[in-house]
């Protein structure tokens, strides 16, 4: 069976890409179940791009094995593309969701609803030793509401509603927060890229 490793220490992120290249008979890896011990990739870049890349990168050529990687967050119109690839630190650099919100609502305090247009974005990089990298971006529009609501999600969830919906996704139930979420929309973009890798 062919592999693909996951670069994620997360199990929720893993348990989808698994669900994703299951049907195609390639067996997905996260790190945590390999054998080797493998070191945390600085993500020192400043687009998703980059930091996406250099994990799949790195670890691909530590392994000689296929490898994607993720990097995501919240990109905020008013503030000028912020939080971006900070999302996960943007209020120091210990993560702490609670602390992150609170510090985007403090910054759009006096934006009014139609000036409060954001979307969460997930870059994917897909190492194969010797061959380029192949990137796919998967988005999620929608707005930042002006309180938190909802415990259903994680990280920004509560206080972004998207478009067409007056839920945030922390209300949605799970099964429809995945099917329209930004890493839901990038997966579906590797299908060519997976049909092709089944057949080889």
């Amino acid at each position: 069976m062919k592999q693909i490793i996951i670069a994620t220490r997360n199990q929720g992120k893993a348990r989808e890409f698994k669900d994703f290249f299951s049907p195609f008979g390639i067996q997905a890896l996260s790190l945590p179940e390999l054998e080797k011990d493998l070191p945390d990739v600085e993500e020192i870049g400043t687009t998703f791009e980059e930091n996406a890349a250099l994990k799949a990168e790195q670890i691909a050529e530590m392994l000689n094995k296929p490898v994607l990687a993720d990097d995501s967050g919240l990109v905020v119109d008013a503030l000028d593309g912020r939080p971006g690839v900070y999302s996960a630190r943007y209020a120091g650099k210990e993560k702490n969701d609670q602390a992150n919100m609170e510090k985007v609502l403090e910054e759009l305090a006096d934006a009014p609803k139609e000036s409060r247009t954001a979307r969460f974005v997930c870059v994917l990089a897909i190492a194969i030793p010797g061959e380029a990298t192949i990137f796919r971006k998967g988005t999620c529009e929608g707005s930042i509401a002006f309180s938190p609501r909802g415990t259903n999600g994680f990280g920004y969830d509560p206080i972004f509603i998207p478009n067409t919906y007056s839920q945030t996704l922390a209300e949605l139930p799970k099964e429809e927060k995945n099917r329209i979420s930004h890493r839901s929309d990038a997966v579906k973009q590797l299908n060519d890229w997976v049909s092709r890798l089944a057949v080889e």
